[in-house]
């Protein structure tokens, strides 16, 4: 059967809520704290599997209380975790997020998600299939990234790569991903010497940058394309952006066009900022059945 593979972090989230962000050296009450899964392998990874994709996660936790929070949380969701491997003397990666005036900003601590290094990568190459479909972001190492993306091409297996967090990426390696997922921040360092508008009509049906709210834009190798997004009343933000990589790739294996794959990403990213938490929110295949706007055509199970 084919499966999506994700390689990459899984983390713990720690969630800090405020009317507005600190100044430097400023001290200010919070609204709210909590702690919630995250990383964002292990969220792309929880996103597909509650739309029906049979998911495999590759990756490292720690061996300490998160790590064993975060692989029984991924098994209750059905998600094969035999790769999620158990590192000894590192502590779990986690995320540091402060919501605020309606959005997210975070920093990440990889943790033992950088033991997802190229001695451990190379041995489960050889587990991929051709009809497998491979997600990357980048809360791992990049030469790590680069192995992958070197062995899927090579292979013909298909990747999507969500370039988050930013940082730059060798353009051999974007030659060779099949769909690029970068936010316009990501967009703007990974092409420093283009407009939008130039840097997607260089990579046509592989470039897709979100714009948050307003959708995803694209070229089609004809035309620049924006497919907006469904305007709601957001709760959170995080993991929106997870949400619409792991439900674009469910779109995609079920043999949705690119178009309207990116259409049921963008509706399953728009039910997931109305709840809670990176995951909390993340819409199963049968909620997202149940908004006004979802198409006949999307109707597999």
């Amino acid at each position: 059967m084919n499966q999506i593979i994700v390689i990459g972090s899984a983390s713990t989230d720690f969630v800090v809520k405020t009317e507005k962000r600190p100044k430097k050296g400023e001290t200010l009450i919070g609204q709210d704290f909590q702690t919630t899964f995250g990383g964002k392998g292990a969220n792309q990874a929880v996103a597909a599997v509650r739309l029906g994709a049979k998911v495999k996660m590759i990756g490292a936790v720690g061996k300490d209380f998160y790590g064993d929070e975060i692989i029984e949380n991924l098994s209750k969701e059905k998600i094969d975790v035999t790769n999620v491997e158990r590192v000894p003397h590192i502590g779990t990666g986690s995320a540091h997020i402060t919501l605020s005036e309606g959005d997210n900003s975070i920093i990440v601590i990889p943790g033992a998600n950088n033991a997802i290094n190229k001695k451990k990568i190379k041995p489960l190459l050889t587990t991929l299939n051709k009809e497998d479909f491979v997600i990357l972001q980048q809360e791992i190492p990049s030469e790590t990234v680069e192995i992958i993306i070197d062995y899927c091409f090579e292979h013909g297996i298909q990747t999507v790569l969500n370039p988050a967090p930013a940082r730059q990426i060798a353009k051999k390696t974007i030659d060779k991903v099949t769909y690029l997922t970068p936010n316009e921040h990501e967009f703007e360092l990974l092409f420093p010497n283009h407009s939008l508008e130039s840097g997607l009509a260089m990579y046509p049906n592989k470039l897709l940058v979100t714009l948050g709210s307003k959708g995803v834009v694209y070229h089609n190798g004809q035309e620049q394309l924006i497919i907006s997004g469904y305007q709601v009343n957001p709760t959170d933000t995080t993991g929106a952006g997870d949400t619409f990589n792991g439900a674009f790739v469910v779109g995609l294996m079920n043999q949705l066009s690119l178009k309207e794959s990116i259409r049921f990403g963008n509706l399953a990213a728009s039910l997931s900022i109305q709840k809670f938490g990176a995951q909390g929110g993340m819409p199963t295949l049968e909620e997202l059945k149940g908004s006004d706007h979802y198409e006949k055509e999307w109707d597999f199970k």
